[in-house]
């Protein structure tokens, strides 16, 4: 008789492995994994250091049903994520007072959780076709080989980062089971723009701390001028939560442009505490002349307004290709927060990227797809 897992993990990534490393070690597990080594995309993640976790975690931080994603923070959250790497002789560093990263590398994570998972077996470059039930037993057909097991766990993360293996098998799956799911889109992704922000293309290169609004919400990080169109940290976390419609910039949210140009004989692009190709750009965009702050009329005033709400709708943005992590995936409604089961499909699960909760830019994606893996693993 073939051998029947206890619980067969679909994915190696951050998800996949933190499950399998809080599971009851007597169990028989497997991890099966597209790639030639596990936890690809954790390796290569913050420039090969891993933004592990936040200073600051909050549901705020993520877009996902609110009660779902807070029930995960309250078990595993940024203490927890923390107390398991220190246990484990990782000591993560704090920069800029919010981002947890490795000290060295990546390398630091991925090696703690391959030493708990030690008595796992760990099937790599194996490609997952699709996964059936027949009474208790799931099937997981691969390319050239069937495993069996009594439980399954789906980790199998989003679309983007097509290089590192990474597919929508996971959405294919669910619906395989008559699970909901909204399909992926690209998320944490620049913009393109429409031909009145074409200005910003000019200004490739040059950035600038700034506050954004965006349905409800307002993010307040760098921002990045573009060949393609505009990125950086604050517009990375905007693609997160806009839909469509327009977004509003304040390119000067430490600063009042009134105080600026008060009395000043100087040009309002030289007042402006922002490099000087961008101030006059700026300037230009919302319809002044650039002339000394003392000439200013009444009309070029409430012009300069605009400044702190400078309104626009992006085009678009730049694609599975350059997101760093995919929006949608399987409906929570489908799902149990506390064990992440499927609610029609007995013993079968989904965690991580594949589930449809995604975090803003700065750790809050590895601190989902950890605090998601180690719930479903401990209710395992």
């Amino acid at each position: 008789m073939s051998l029947i897992y206890d619980v067969i993990i679909l994915g190696g990534g951050a998800s996949g492995l933190m499950c399998a490393s809080s599971l009851d070690k007597s169990l028989k597990v497997a991890v099966v994994d597209k790639n030639e080594t596990v936890a690809k995309k954790l390796k290569i993640s913050g420039g090969g250091k891993c933004n592990i976790t936040n200073n600051y975690v909050d549901v705020v931080n993520f877009d996902g049903d609110v009660e779902f994603v807070d029930n995960v923070l309250a078990m595993f959250g940024k203490d927890e994520m923390l107390n398991f790497l220190t246990t484990n002789g990782v000591e993560p560093i704090l920069r800029k007072n919010r981002y947890y990263f490795c000290k060295t590398s990546s390398d630091e994570v991925i090696s703690v959780l391959k030493k708990l998972s030690k008595n796992v077996k760990i099937y790599l470059n194996k490609e997952i076709l699709s996964v059936t039930k027949d009474k208790d037993t799931f099937s997981i057909n691969l390319k050239n080989m069937v495993l069996k097991a009594k439980k399954v766990v789906v980790a199998t993360g989003g679309k983007s980062f097509k290089t590192l293996g990474a597919t929508d098998i996971g959405l294919e799956i669910a619906k395989s089971f008559g699970l909901k799911v909204k399909e992926f889109e690209p998320a944490l992704v620049g913009f393109t723009l429409q031909k009145e922000q074409f200005f910003m293309k000019e200004l490739s290169g040059l950035s600038c701390y700034v506050h954004i609004k965006v349905a409800n919400r307002v993010i307040k990080e760098e921002m990045l001028f573009a060949h393609k169109g505009i990125s950086g940290p604050a517009i990375l976390s905007t693609s997160l939560f806009w839909k469509k419609g327009t977004i509003s910039i304040d390119f000067l949210p430490n600063e009042d442009i009134f105080e600026l140009i008060d009395g000043s004989k100087k040009l309002v692009s030289s007042v402006i505490p922002l490099p000087k190709r961008l101030s006059k750009a700026l300037v230009e965009a919302v319809g002044v002349n650039d002339k000394e702050c003392k000439k200013l009329s009444k009309q070029d005033k409430e012009k300069l307004k605009q400044l702190h709400n400078y309104e626009f709708a992006p085009a678009g943005n730049f694609g599975f290709t350059k997101a760093e992590v995919s929006r949608g995936g399987v409906l929570t409604t489908e799902l149990n927060n506390y064990t992440f089961e499927s609610y029609k499909v007995k013993n079968l699960y989904f965690i991580g990227e594949v589930v449809d909760v995604t975090g803003e830019l700065g750790g809050y994606n590895f601190q989902w797809a950890f605090g998601s893996g180690y719930v479903c693993g401990l209710a395992l």
